[in-house]
């Protein structure tokens, strides 16, 4: 336990624990809009095209803010910050209950965005402040548990109370549950002076100048295919068109990599701290992924069998948090938020690069509904874990042997 920073550890428990909440929070706010989706097209008379605007302009928020509120975490604490984030998220419910005019649920879910990236980067921060660096990688992995669970299960109740008194009461409520969370959250961190001796631009070139950091990054953002790509995109499409599933089938099995992710995280930490080796680890992930992919691409099997498969592949996928915690570890504890920050920007922004190279491939070879097409899309994953599991073993290598020094 940090004793600097917290006088006791049922202080530090706490502090831990609000952050998770708002990760889960956050979370919860991140699935409401597939919720109410009929209230709120009803409500400012739009089509599903101008909708998926509205779901979409959280991640350009939340993406766009990584590396200002990682700086601001670094510079001026989370006592200033996490609550101003949390009642960024507040405001940004609010034109869903006051307004008649799209414009500004826009701006809004773009808040909740921004709001909701100091949510990760909390967690990261308060876990490094509170306890010691050998329970880092244990201590995220619960409060990814905890977050992972608010996306899973969150939904259930927020649709029966939506049923049950209405869209807006429970937007209400929303907004009354992140007002209280801000304000315990403010009062119950401490204050903490942080001394900067160095400019954010020379903070930047560090970590951006780091061998080490900027190649983990690059190979963690490679394996986020099967978490981004398929499962969020085209895992449906593909066994549809591929294994011939029915459309509910089809549409509920790629859930079961996020289920693997929520109660894999602290498998994959177990076996990192008992091998030793965090990026041995990540190796071990990466492979395995790999061979998922090729076994459910090659052979035809059961619908239990693809969803053992996606257990497991979810498990692995929780490779990003040994990824990021890693990368932090290349670089001096002062920047250790700036570097969080930047691993975790630059693994979402491979999100993208999955999308459309994929997409494109799938359109050059013949469209979605071809099961060809699809089968050419999705090989671009495999692939690309293959290429980072090298890139990884690679760094794993440089490592023990001592040769990759920091720049």
């Amino acid at each position: 336990m940090n004793s600097s920073v917290f006088s006791s550890r049922f202080l530090a428990w706490s502090v831990w624990v609000m952050v998770s909440i708002f990760y889960s929070y956050q979370y919860i706010l991140r699935v409401m809009p597939n919720i109410m989706l009929d209230d709120i097209m009803q409500q400012f008379n739009i089509g599903a095209a101008t909708f998926g605007q509205f779901s979409g302009i959280y991640y350009i928020g939340y993406t766009a803010l990584h590396l200002p509120i990682g700086i601001m975490l670094d510079r001026f604490g989370p006592k200033k910050v996490m609550p101003l984030c949390i009642l960024l998220t507040v405001v940004g419910l609010m034109p869903l209950l006051m307004s008649d005019y799209w414009v500004y649920p826009i701006m809004g879910r773009f808040l909740i965005g921004v709001g909701s990236s100091a949510a990760i980067l909390g967690v990261f921060k308060i876990i490094r402040m509170t306890f010691n660096e050998s329970l880092f990688p244990r201590m995220l992995t619960f409060s990814v548990m905890i977050g992972l669970i608010g996306a899973i299960y969150g939904g259930g109740p927020v649709s029966y109370m939506k049923e049950a008194i209405g869209y807006h009461s429970v937007v209400e409520i929303m907004a009354a549950a992140g007002v209280l969370l801000a304000i315990v959250t403010y009062f119950i961190i401490p204050e903490i002076r942080f001394e900067k001796d160095s400019t954010v631009f020379s903070d930047l070139k560090e970590v951006f100048g780091n061998k080490k950091v900027v190649l983990s990054c690059i190979f963690a953002g490679l394996m986020v295919g099967p978490l981004e790509g398929f499962a969020d995109v085209w895992g449906t499409a593909f066994l549809k068109q591929v294994y011939g599933i029915e459309g509910s089938v089809a549409a509920s099995l790629p859930s079961m990599i996020f289920i693997g992710m929520c109660f894999g995280a602290p498998v994959l930490s177990f076996i990192a701290d008992k091998m030793g080796s965090y990026v041995g680890t990540i190796v071990g992930a990466g492979l395995v992924m790999a061979a998922s992919f090729i076994a459910f691409m090659n052979f035809e099997l059961s619908n239990v069998a693809i969803s053992v498969v996606f257990v497991m592949i979810g498990v692995c996928c929780s490779y990003q948090i040994l990824a990021i915690y890693k990368a932090s570890t290349y670089v001096r504890e002062g920047v250790a938020g700036l570097t969080t920050a930047v691993a975790n920007m630059i693994i979402m922004v491979f999100g993208y690069f999955f999308h459309t190279v994929m997409g494109q491939i799938i359109n050059a070879m013949g469209g979605a509904n071809s099961p060809t097409a699809i089968e050419y899309g999705i090989s671009v994953i495999p692939v690309a874990l293959i290429v980072a599991s090298i890139g990884f073993t690679s760094i794993l290598v440089a490592d023990r042997k001592g040769i990759m020094v920091n720049a």
